[in-house]
């Protein structure tokens, strides 16, 4: 990295860095590609650096959708438990034979292993 001298950003820096931020690149990656520091980065691509990351999370999301709505049962599971809030309950229901009550469960814990004289 190139110490005391200015970085000025152009066209093909800014459309690189927002490329590479839109496939999950490291900023540190990005930076070090570019020959400057983590802090410049940020400093002259902050816009780039988040576009890139909400148009590949837009076009993902997008696509998760159109396969939840075309009949993609693990896609539409995954969107529900993330954007509806749904999830996954275990019920467990005792009954006491033939639909009566149970009235009481008693649960007896036994060491294992351990030998009796």
């Amino acid at each position: 990295m190139t110490q005391g001298i200015e970085h000025i950003p152009d066209d093909n820096t800014r459309l690189l860095v927002k490329t590479l931020a839109a496939v999950g690149t490291r900023y540190v990656d990005i930076a070090h590609k570019l020959g400057i520091t983590d802090d410049t980065l940020r400093k002259h691509y902050r816009q780039e650096l988040e576009d890139g990351r909400i148009d590949a999370n837009s076009q993902v999301a997008g696509t998760l959708f159109q396969k939840a709505k075309q009949g993609n049962m693990t896609a539409a599971i995954f969107w529900l438990k993330t954007r509806a809030g749904w999830k996954e309950t275990n019920v467990t229901e005792f009954s006491g034979g033939e639909g009566t009550e149970v009235k009481g469960i008693n649960i007896t814990f036994v060491e294992p292993n351990v030998k009796q004289d």
